[in-house]
């Protein structure tokens, strides 16, 4: 008997077997090039073929389904997501907008929609194992870079070697050969944050995916003995580097939108009977328009000289990453709108604070996103969940969107 493509509880069962695809017995961690991920791309590769798919594996560890459309000259559309993980990662993130993706392609196939349909499983989203991330969509984009296949992980294995290894070609990659030809590119992916549950929807269209920026900042002061030094005499880089994290959220927080993180705090010489002589200290800042975002900086660094300069310190840093923010395809925006109102339910819009792989195939071509509402808003933990009755108003939402007219685009 065939699945009930409306099924919502199949698709979760689905992640439920991708979950056991893992390095690690007990949790799931999926690296990209690795056993689990290749367990993983024969698993969804049997789902695509369930649902009426055509799947390949191109050069960049990309599994694509091809649902064609009567007419070779059709444009395409394509919904992908990504089905690696972080370590002891939840189930959902990623893996939802694939699996979710399959069951549409799967509702929609007897109806032969006026344009192609490819549903892709991205196989490095997180990064994690190499020092590149989003490799599979920079792929599609057409935007890959050469020197990335000098990257290396841990044990020292290029991504070049670790292409050829599971069976790929890197000269093909270069070549070109994985890029798509998709007119417009659609994600569902879980929220990652709490707002919609906080607005109690369930659903939310992504207006932009923020930009981003990182530094490493440096308070280099005077080390000392703890015990001789007078309180009115000290130069300590640690105090000195607290009160800049405190003005940094309060920074923040006057802005609207602006999220900033301090995720890594490093003290030497880190003993405990020395005055910290330095200190060092990363920030992550966040916005969806960079104007907002880089006045925001302004003014976060100019708060942080006024502290060194207090504190008798001395304040450097470095930036080490920054990436525009890209905004979601109105058009797009506007046909998942009418889609979920469609439904009866409260149309929200929302940036996205995390990157994906939308944000690469916006250089390539018009992007939207739909978020599902996840628990507490918890990602990248095993304590991560959606719910059966949110994942089939995704799935709902979704087709009604590629039924909206005959052409998407």
């Amino acid at each position: 008997m065939a699945a009930d493509p409306w099924d919502a509880a199949a698709i979760l069962r689905r992640l439920n077997a991708l979950a056991l695809c893992t390095e690690t017995p007990g949790e799931i961690t999926r690296l990209f090039l690795t056993p689990a991920h290749r367990q993983a791309i024969t698993l969804v590769a049997s789902w695509m073929d369930q649902a009426g798919l055509s799947p390949t594996l191109d050069a960049s560890g990309t599994l694509t389904g091809h649902l064609p459309a009567k007419n070779p000259d059709a444009p395409t559309l394509m919904l992908g997501s990504h089905i690696d993980t972080v370590r002891n990662a939840g189930r959902y993130d990623g893996c939802l907008g694939v699996a979710l993706a399959i069951a549409v392609a799967a509702h929609v196939g007897p109806c032969r929609l006026p344009f192609h349909l490819d549903i892709s499983a991205f196989g490095d989203e997180e990064g994690v194992r190499f020092p590149v991330t989003l490799t599979g969509s920079h792929a599609a984009a057409g935007s890959f870079s050469p020197d990335w296949l000098d990257a290396a992980d841990a044990a020292g294995i290029t991504l070049r070697q670790a292409l050829t290894d599971f069976g790929l070609d890197p000269a093909a990659l270069l070549a070109g050969s994985c890029t798509t030809n998709a007119a417009a590119y659609l994600e569902i992916h879980i929220e990652q944050g709490p707002v919609l549950e906080a607005l109690d929807a369930p659903l939310g269209i992504v207006t932009a995916i923020n930009g981003a920026e990182r530094h490493d900042i440096t308070v280099t002061g005077v080390a000392g003995h703890a015990g001789t030094v007078p309180m009115d005499q000290r130069r300590d880089a640690l105090t000195a580097a607290a009160a800049m994290v405190l003005a940094i959220e309060a920074a923040a927080r006057r802005h609207a939108h602006i999220v900033a993180t301090v995720g890594r705090l490093e003290v030497s010489p880190a003993a405990a009977n020395v005055i910290p002589g330095g200190a060092t200290f990363t920030l992550d800042l966040r916005a969806p328009d960079d104007a907002c975002r880089q006045a925001a900086a302004a003014e976060i660094f100019a708060t942080l000289r006024d502290v060194a300069a207090v504190r008798q310190v001395t304040l450097t840093h470095r930036l080490r990453h920054v990436a525009p923010a890209v905004a979601c395809d109105a058009r797009l925006q506007a046909k998942l709108a009418a889609a979920v109102a469609s439904q009866g339910l409260p149309v929200v819009h929302l940036p996205s604070g995390a990157g994906h792989d939308a944000m690469v195939m916006a250089k390539h071509c018009p992007m939207g996103m739909l978020f599902v509402r996840c628990l507490g808003g918890i990602s990248h933990h095993p304590d991560e969940f959606v719910s059966e009755a949110d994942v089939a108003l995704a799935l709902r939402v979704i087709v009604e969107t590629l039924k909206q007219e005959r052409v998407l685009f």
